[in-house]
């Protein structure tokens, strides 16, 4: 329950600290924090109470035996968790007389600070707009509207496309270690295969939005093809498949569903929520 950055109390505001692990904060307090001795004595510090932890479940022990004192005070969370479990959070804290904003910080903690990075942000607009100022010491602010699962979706939406795509770079250098090759010597090709994503999100977003999977530019049957001939390199090369098996299963399905000739964005109809 602090400012995670290095740079925080250089920046004027009054700062006072609480962490699980109390060596972690001497940082901080160094830089002129003050150490609170409780959560509650953390809590009653200020009007503005900023969270940092691993999910909600850890949010509810820490606050829960001190949560009489979130009363009048703004909570903003920084912790991940699901959109429907931080709008219970957001609930539970109004049910203490407290406000909850939720943050959806986009980069590591060595980017807190950083003029590039940003945070999502959704929750009641006027106490996040009051707070803004103060966020803004942290990170750029992203503000996504009122619903305070929304800047948690948004995290998360960011987090389904990181990790997929660092696995599918884990997976690439895995092969190219079989074959005598080092992630070094791979490496310029992975950042020109990754350049190029912008490009096709663009042209695929606009063509799904409109319903539109016309085999005009890619066909599924292609892409099935080749994403069998990805599984059989990397089962030839005697590497781990359970990624590229799990690529290849999702285009048989499609396959099955009778999508051969249209796109292979058509995939994303399978994986979207069934209609009801």
């Amino acid at each position: 329950m602090s400012y995670t950055s290095r740079s925080q109390p250089r920046e004027g505001h009054p700062v006072t600290v609480w962490n699980r692990t109390a060596s972690r904060a001497e940082a901080l307090v160094e830089q002129g924090a003050v150490l609170a001795g409780t959560v509650e004595e953390a809590l009653t510090a200020g009007d503005l109470v900023i969270l940092s932890l691993t999910d909600y479940d850890a949010m509810y022990a820490v606050l829960e035996p001190a949560a009489h004192a979130l009363s009048g005070r703004v909570l903003v969370n920084l912790s991940s968790d699901t959109p429907e479990k931080t709008r219970a959070g957001a609930r539970w804290v109004a049910g203490h007389g407290g406000v909850h904003i939720t943050g959806g910080v986009t980069v590591p903690p060595s980017g807190i600070g950083e003029p590039e990075s940003s945070t999502f942000y959704s929750g009641p607009r006027a106490p996040f707009e009051a707070a803004r100022p103060t966020l803004e010491v942290l990170t750029r602010t992203d503000f996504r509207g009122e619903d305070p699962g929304l800047a948690a979706l948004f995290y998360q939406i960011g987090m389904v496309m990181f990790w997929t795509s660092m696995l599918s770079y884990w997976q690439a250098i895995a092969l190219a270690d079989a074959n005598g090759l080092t992630a070094a010597d791979i490496l310029p090709h992975a950042i020109e295969t990754m350049a190029s994503m912008p490009g096709f999100l663009a042209f695929y977003a606009a063509r799904i939005d409109a319903g539109r999977h016309d085999g005009d530019v890619d066909r599924l049957a292609m892409g099935a093809a080749s994403v069998e001939h990805v599984l059989h390199t990397n089962a030839d090369a005697g590497v781990d498949t359970t990624l590229p098996a799990a690529v290849a299963d999702l285009f048989r399905r499609g396959m099955n569903a009778g999508h051969a000739t249209g796109s292979f964005s058509s995939l994303v109809d399978l994986m979207k929520k069934p209609a009801a």
